[in-house]
């Protein structure tokens, strides 16, 4: 009879080591960073490596002295740039030539996860933006300078209703706007 007893609390203690090694796995997966992942989420937006498109050479590397700006401080940027051009409109709206047509735009979102700090005091920013004419635009934005000193250098709608009007491509470590496929 001991034996038996024996033999039963040995292959219980076996599955609760088991069953502990399962627990311990998945909290450590819960636990893991998803960045890798995340980083190839949105391809079609330039990222760090990316190029203003209006300039001839590659964005300089950071340097280890120049202070990293948050993503936040970009999405307070863009915020910011908005606000301030749909101020000094008439209509209070913000307003892009688009097709030789004036657009009047409200801001509906910031795509935070797409914001990107392109190193050399540059950033690009993501938009949703809702027209007078009913319709989303997807505004792409460039931007220059210091947090809460940033200026938008460079517009331009990407997306109307969802459909791209142009992509962006990758060749040797610079973007580049592409034609829609």
């Amino acid at each position: 009879m001991h034996k038996t007893n024996y033999n039963k609390r040995s292959s219980n203690g076996g599955i609760h080591m088991i069953s502990r090694l399962i627990i311990a796995a998945a909290i450590a997966l819960f636990f893991t960073p998803a960045a890798p992942i995340r980083a190839q989420e949105h391809p079609e937006h330039p990222k760090k490596s990316a190029e203003h498109p209006k300039q001839g050479a590659e964005h300089p590397k950071k340097g280890g002295a120049e202070k990293q700006v948050s993503t936040a401080d970009i999405s307070a940027g863009i915020k910011s740039n908005i606000a301030a051009k749909s101020k000094e409109s008439p209509d209070g709206k913000f307003h892009v030539t688009y097709e030789g047509q004036d657009l009047s735009l409200d801001l509906t979102k910031v795509h935070d996860d797409r914001l990107q700090d392109l190193g050399g005091g540059k950033y690009f920013a993501c938009v949703d933006m809702k027209g007078t004419d009913g319709k989303t635009y997807d505004i792409d934005f460039f931007l220059t300078g210091q947090p809460g000193k940033m200026k938008a250098t460079d517009t331009s709608v990407h997306k109307i209703d969802g459909k791209p009007l142009y992509n962006w491509k990758e060749e040797n470590g610079t973007w580049h706007k592409a034609p829609a496929s």
